[in-house]
């Protein structure tokens, strides 16, 4: 059977940044639900009264559904209107943002997190196809530089925003707000979907291939594996038992490789086509973004937590820290995007090696400045990482799809997005157990609490640190390689 049918529809250039920007725009606010909801937490906690771990399950609830749902749709987008499945994942995402900001309990909250997290994960990767299929050569790294650009802005600003919206609605439901400004902002982008955005495929009348076997194999392995870590508080309430669930992932990803070799070996197209981590440039530019947003993420919870809980800085000036992050990443992606055809994977290894450096520049700032200038030297940690952060992400985007064939791009953008949701889930637990653990140790000792939330927030960063160096690691072996193979 032949593969379905990518030729793309011819585009005028004006048709196609069109397009590009109604599909930046589901990405930018798909990607600030991650990170505006970690302000909000204090206020959902004295309104609904949840415990540490309902909390983290609000946060990692949203992570969970959105990394099931990027490979398979991520295949069905390859294969079928990936304008349809991204109309479809709006209107979910709008009606689960209204049930989110009128839950009456933490347990309704919970469930509709999930359903705008699986929302989320049915519009992410049509972005990453469509972004694929409508660029070529150098205008791609435009592109992916300016995709870049607006990512890094909504990471960083979507606490600030968070903030905002706790400031507005008060200290007890201000949280509700955080997802009422979802709902103009979904149906606002939904029209511009419905309106402006083209059929990038020729119609198909092949017959859909999804594997269900391996979609529920792959279900099960992805549970199994964030499982304990979307559990993990780093309070007395965490169950020490949940690490055993990682045993069942083991035994399921091997049942999963096992089941996909078989079944393209069939003649049938797999939900992940191995043979894509044969190339060399996907492979390790997905470790390398897999670790850098294990790092991110907690970064940027941790700093938040520590300004809020430690030094009593209020949420929305809390959130404002991270402003220099969001334009300096903003600025460098789009030259990032610009540069990377001429300098390659060097760029994202500066980029790198300067993000590290301000990592360690943030812990000791905390550690070394009084209460009141702490912040404002954060900030200026946080801006340096916002260009060593632009460096990375566009970048590495584009050097990751290089060598993907269009056909396949809205799954290779998949299997990355799910990296990154993984990593955010176990470098988030880790942080946090970091912090928290610290926090429990040292209440007893004798310290004062600034002291004490001194040493949560250097544990924390600790593990940050390791994450970016081990990213930076993966980028310089990809550099050495490269280099050797343009050698030989």
């Amino acid at each position: 059977m032949t593969a379905p049918s990518t030729a793309s529809i011819p585009l005028t250039t004006a048709h196609r940044w069109r397009a590009f920007w109604v599909s930046v725009s589901v990405a930018a606010f798909t990607i600030l639900d991650l990170s505006k909801i970690n302000v909000g937490l204090p206020s959902l906690e004295a309104s609904l009264g949840a415990s540490s771990t309902q909390l983290q399950l609000v946060v990692s609830g949203y992570i969970l559904a959105f990394g099931l749902a990027l490979v398979p749709f991520g295949r069905l987008g390859d294969q079928r209107s990936r304008k349809t499945l991204m109309i479809v994942g709006l209107s979910l995402f709008t009606v689960a943002s209204t049930l989110c900001a009128l839950a009456p309990t933490i347990e309704v909250l919970l469930a509709a997190r999930l359903l705008q997290g699986l929302a989320a994960g049915i519009q992410m990767p049509q972005v990453m196809g469509t972004i694929q299929q409508l660029f070529v050569g150098k205008e791609r790294g435009r592109a992916f530089g300016l995709f870049g650009a607006t990512i890094g802005i909504a990471t960083a600003f979507g606490p600030t925003l968070g903030g905002l919206m706790v400031a507005a609605g008060g200290d007890t439901e201000g949280w509700r707000w955080i997802f009422w400004f979802n709902v103009p902002l979904c149906l606002l982008v939904l029209a511009g979907v419905i309106v402006l955005l083209p059929q990038t495929r020729m119609p198909s009348r092949d017959r859909l291939q999804l594997d269900p076997v391996g979609v529920v194999i792959f279900a099960i392995t992805i549970i199994a594996l964030m499982w304990p870590f979307l559990f993990t508080t780093g309070s007395s309430e965490d169950d020490p038992n949940r690490w055993w669930v990682l045993a069942v992932f083991g035994l399921f990803a091997v049942a999963f490789f096992w089941w996909e070799r078989r079944y393209a070996a069939s003649g049938k197209q797999p939900l992940i086509p191995f043979g894509m981590f044969r190339i060399t440039s996907f492979r390790n530019g997905t470790l390398v973004i897999i670790a850098y947003f294990t790092a991110i993420p907690p970064m940027f919870l941790l700093t938040t937590l520590f300004l809020q809980v430690g030094v009593g800085i209020s949420p929305v000036f809390a959130g404002m820290v991270s402003i220099g992050f969001a334009v300096a990443s903003a600025v460098a992606s789009y030259y990032g995007g610009v540069l990377v055809a001429r300098i390659g994977r060097q760029l994202v290894t500066i980029g790198l090696a300067v993000v590290l450096v301000s990592v360690v520049a943030l812990a000791i700032v905390a550690y070394t400045l009084p209460p009141e200038v702490v912040a404002y030297g954060m900030a200026g940690a946080l801006l340096v990482a916002g260009i060593g952060g632009g460096f990375v992400v566009a970048p590495n985007q584009t050097i990751t799809l290089s060598e993907i064939p269009v056909r396949d791009g809205g799954l290779a953008g998949s299997v990355g997005q799910l990296g990154q949701r993984v990593g955010t889930s176990v470098g988030t637990a880790i942080g946090l157990s970091l912090f928290y653990a610290t926090i429990f140790r040292e209440t007893d000792t004798g310290l004062s609490s600034l002291a004490i939330y001194h040493d949560a927030y250097a544990l924390g960063m600790a593990a940050v640190a390791g994450f970016v160096a081990l990213a930076l690691l993966f980028a310089v072996t990809d550099l050495v390689s490269t280099r050797r193979r343009e050698r030989t």
